[in-house]
């Protein structure tokens, strides 16, 4: 690949564009508002000047609801030798397309499995992308040579590729990314209207649950609109999920001992089929998520204190798994979380303390 055109310069456009430009191709930068286009350039995602004939890939990053009118246009224009979207839904986009009797055979419908809360091009890196799944559905149709261009696109941008059929993608997604927004939002909704006093006593659980709440409402409509029955179907067991725990929980209110127990039973059963769940995410490298020690340390709000913790860690020869930040309320300090090794804890904990780190239990 030697050239590509990019359009719709937003988060996934803009970060697959300085992906590719970073890594020698020549990219062309166009959206529907020329500003951001001209934002995009100026980060380093290319050039906002069109290009002057086809280029080997054009890449549709714009909503679901205006992929398939967008692919179409470029098609017809012959602006490249292949054709792909990166669009969060699949199905729809696909059957519009077909439904305007165009051949496919030069576009693969594709869906990087990456984001942030924030959009727009300043949101944008190189490396937005890297070891995250991109998935790719291509059809019995799709050209050989197209099916390369995706794979070499997937494999500049340093992402790795997964094959699925398209309704399958769909459902999926409504799972394992539409709904968790949804829900998240949900929670995040009753802390509009709390009382202050309860949300100061917000800790690492809500803000992890919360997190994605902050997303762009006008985006997650656009999406939710282009995948509406496979979400309902998730949020339809979710809700009876919901209904079956509030009647274990006023059960557990009740003076009839049997039927205390039996609520008991009930929260119990979705406690632990939520850690059956829980236990399928992919953790590190994609494999099982690891049963990892937590080695909490007491850090000030001073510029330089993670790089010298992370130092120190290093210098006591232990690799941290991941790590968390647990914010204290009302003060200049915090609670790193350092994910290791069960057998490196210990170590880890008696090195950090000798070089007068303030460790938590």
């Amino acid at each position: 690949m030697r050239t590509a055109l990019v359009i719709g310069t937003g988060l996934i456009g803009t970060s697959a564009a300085l992906a590719l430009a970073g890594r020698g191709v020549t990219v062309h930068l166009s959206d529907h508002d020329p500003s951001r286009s001209r934002t995009a350039a100026a980060l380093g995602a290319g050039t906002d000047e069109m290009p002057e004939g086809p280029v080997d890939l054009a890449i549709v990053a714009v909503p679901p609801a205006h992929v398939a009118a967008t692919l179409a246009a470029a098609m017809r224009a012959g602006t490249a030798r292949g054709y792909l979207d990166v669009a969060s839904v699949k199905g729809g986009p696909r059957r519009e397309l077909e439904a305007l009797g165009l051949d496919l055979a030069s576009y693969i419908g594709t869906h990087p499995m990456s984001g942030k809360e924030r959009s727009g091009p300043l949101a944008a890196t190189a490396d937005l992308f890297d070891g995250r799944p991109w998935v790719l559905t291509p059809t019995g149709n799709t050209d050989t040579e197209v099916l390369n261009l995706a794979l070499e696109l997937v494999a500049l941008c340093r992402a790795v590729p997964v094959v699925m059929d398209a309704d399958a993608h769909d459902r999926a997604v409504a799972l394992v990314s539409h709904t968790p927004q949804l829900i998240s939002s949900m929670v995040a909704a009753r802390l509009a209207e709390a009382d202050e006093t309860a949300v100061r006593l917000c800790g690492q659980g809500i803000r992890d649950v919360t997190r994605i709440a902050a997303s762009d409402p006008g985006m997650w409509v656009e999406i939710l609109s282009a995948n509406p029955g496979p979400v309902a179907d998730v949020l339809a067991g979710v809700a009876a999920d919901l209904g079956e725990t509030v009647e274990a929980l006023r059960a557990l209110q009740s003076s009839d001992e049997q039927k205390r127990r039996g609520g008991a039973a009930g929260i119990e059963d979705v406690l632990r089929r939520g850690n059956a769940g829980r236990v399928r995410v992919p953790g590190k490298h994609g494999a099982a998520p690891a049963a990892y020690e937590i080695v909490a340390v007491l850090i000030s709000d001073r510029p330089g204190e993670l790089a010298r913790i992370f130092a120190d860690t290093g210098h006591a020869g232990v690799n941290v798994e991941d790590v968390r930040i647990e914010h204290a309320t009302g003060q200049q300090a915090g609670l790193v979380q350092l994910m290791v090794e069960p057998a490196a804890a210990p170590v880890l904990s008696a090195a950090l303390r000798e070089r007068g780190w303030s460790i938590r239990q």
